[in-house]
């Protein structure tokens, strides 16, 4: 397989690059670099940004506001926003609910939502997770009764990141129990200021405000805001979920950790000289570093297959990158934090939110320990690796 870019695809490179060093706002740039958390407006400002620029929805179909790009320049756009580094767009609006609603939406849907997507004036969030039926999300029990013109749905929802910037969710709901659990599933969008929705904050260890809790009592939704067919919730998920995985590996993000590492590595001191002269640390970052080549080049064999077939099927293989990309996000996790030592241990929330000044220096290894804590989530997230690797084993290896 030939990984070497085209000139045009260099080239390409070289404006995205160029775009993220002038267009990026010096504040929101000081708070990626320093690794704190994002504010929604900070987000609501970046995704603007892009969209003013036409870049804020590279993979969607170009009559919906896509670029046209090839996957390979969709790639480079998301490698060089991730190394910049630079805020992603919102993976609620872009990854997910806008491919489901081009793929599955009725055209008065699409022309109302995906505008608002895609400039993020509308906020979604995604409403999967419930008690006891997180990655074994077909065991869901909120309910949602047919009632005339609307849904009334009973139920919770669990673990909802965001829900509380959110102004719309996309929401599966039990509207038949009398097959199989996987079959009568309804896919619905939500407004969040419906009367009867209650959204309550899950604090994270860290002090972050990320996740929720949503209860619904007799929320009343119009019928008009269900995606495609009742009772075909879960195919219109599934393929959400491929769209989610195919990008989860993230293989920018780990890049950039590993060079961060390397550049902290050669002016934090260690013994005689630096941590960068211990030839056991090199190792390491030498081995993520070959993992990460390992996984770049299987998500270009991913891209070239998935550019010659057009499917709404999602292709099993992206589990591939969910696996090892979550797991390659942890390990240079793993490497800052050994970096930054014993400096990585007093805890900063008002500096990891990013507001305030930090109580003691280095300021650049405060957040190092709560952000490796906060990746130990990418390994469940968008369906656990074991669930993942159950779906290899069935669609891949017939088992």
């Amino acid at each position: 397989m030939d990984l070497r870019y085209t000139d045009e695809e260099v080239a390409f490179r070289n404006e995205v690059r160029a775009f993220f060093k002038e267009a990026l706002p010096a504040d929101i740039r000081r708070k990626a670099a320093l690794g704190q958390r994002y504010s929604a407006a900070d987000l609501r400002r970046w995704q603007r940004i892009l969209y003013e620029r036409g870049w804020a929805t590279p993979a969607w179909d170009k009559a919906w506001g896509g670029t046209g790009w090839s996957a390979v320049q969709q790639y480079i756009f998301k490698e060089e926003l991730h190394m910049a580094p630079a805020p992603e767009t919102l993976s609620f609006n872009v990854n997910m609910i806008g491919p489901v609603l081009i793929a599955f939406g009725s055209e008065e849907q699409k022309r109302h939502f995906l505008p608002r997507i895609a400039s993020l004036e509308y906020w979604f969030c995604q409403g999967f997770s419930e008690p006891g039926a997180g990655s074994d999300l077909a065991a869901l029990r909120t309910q949602a009764v047919r009632d005339g013109d609307h849904y009334v749905i009973n139920g919770q929802k669990l673990w909802t990141s965001t829900a509380h910037h959110a102004d719309w969710m996309f929401c599966l709901v039990r509207t038949d129990s009398s097959g199989k659990k996987q079959q009568g599933i309804t896919y619905l969008l939500i407004d969040m200021k419906t009367p009867g929705l209650t959204v309550r904050p899950i604090i994270t260890i860290d002090g972050h405000h990320e996740t929720n809790e949503v209860f619904f009592d007799n929320v009343r939704v119009p019928v008009a805001n269900r995606i495609g067919e009742e009772n075909r919730g879960w195919d219109y998920a599934k393929y959400l979920l491929g769209n989610e995985r195919s990008g989860i590996a993230r293989v920018g993000v780990s890049k950039m950790r590993v060079r961060h590492a390397k550049d902290l590595a050669k002016r934090v001191p260690c013994g005689d000289g630096v941590l960068w002269d211990d030839p056991r640390f090199r190792e390491r970052v030498a081995a993520v570093e070959v993992e990460l080549k390992a996984l770049e080049m299987t998500q270009m064999r991913v891209i070239a297959e998935s550019s010659a077939q057009e499917s709404h099927v999602p292709d099993p293989k992206t589990s591939i990158l969910k696996i090892k990309g979550s797991e390659l996000q942890q390990l240079s996790a793993e490497l800052l934090l050994e970096v930054a030592g014993p400096d990585a241990l007093p805890l900063d929330i008002d500096f990891l939110r990013g507001v305030g000044d930090a109580v003691r220096e280095p300021e650049w290894a405060l957040t190092i320990a709560p952000n490796h804590y906060f990746a130990r989530h990418v390994s469940i997230v968008g369906g656990s690796n074991e669930i993942q690797k159950n779906i290899l084993a069935k669609s891949v290896l017939g088992l």
